[in-house]
């Protein structure tokens, strides 16, 4: 049963040479401080390195609140600027285009001149477009202005003074 035994142990692997002895395993003994100090100095440049890291987020997000305002300068310049040249004087009323053109066509019976003008005159007297002048003649009260056509132009209208003026 020995021979058994020894077969089946020595199965397992070679069998170790006579003479020589098993390496051994070198064992480390460090105390706490000594180990405190290996893991400080590891740890030392990772430090360092969140360190480098964090003044460059400072300075990053630094960087990103000067680049925000600026732009929020440059709409607000923007902003003044496109108002600036949005507001326009606001032009004459009708009312006072109206008194305008009836001041015209009563100056014109006044010099001993008929009181009417074609549209045309009419509208360059008042300096209007041709679109706002069709308006205005829509808003003529027809106790004071009459439309009528052009003598001697069958497609062009006149303007003039109702006989009461």
């Amino acid at each position: 049963m020995t021979k058994l035994a020894d077969a089946s142990i020595n199965s397992f692997g070679p069998m170790p040479k006579a003479g020589v002895q098993p390496e051994e395993e070198t064992i480390f003994v460090l105390t706490a401080g000594q180990l405190q100090e290996i893991i400080s100095r590891s740890i030392q440049p990772l430090q360092e390195e969140m360190a480098a890291l964090r003044s460059r987020l400072v300075e990053l997000e630094s960087l990103q609140e000067q680049d925000t305002t600026r732009i929020c300068l440059d709409i607000a310049y923007d902003r003044q600027r496109l108002a600036k040249l949005e507001k326009s004087e606001p032009g004459p009323t009708d009312e006072e285009r109206i008194e305008k053109l009836r001041g015209y066509l009563r100056d014109k019976k006044a010099a001993g001149l008929r009181p009417d003008a074609s549209f045309t005159e009419a509208r360059t007297y008042l300096e209007v477009s041709r679109s706002q002048f069709s308006k205005l003649v829509g808003k003529l009260d027809p106790r004071d202005f009459v439309v009528f056509p052009h003598p001697l132009n069958y497609k062009a209208k006149m303007i003039g003074l109702a006989h009461k003026m």
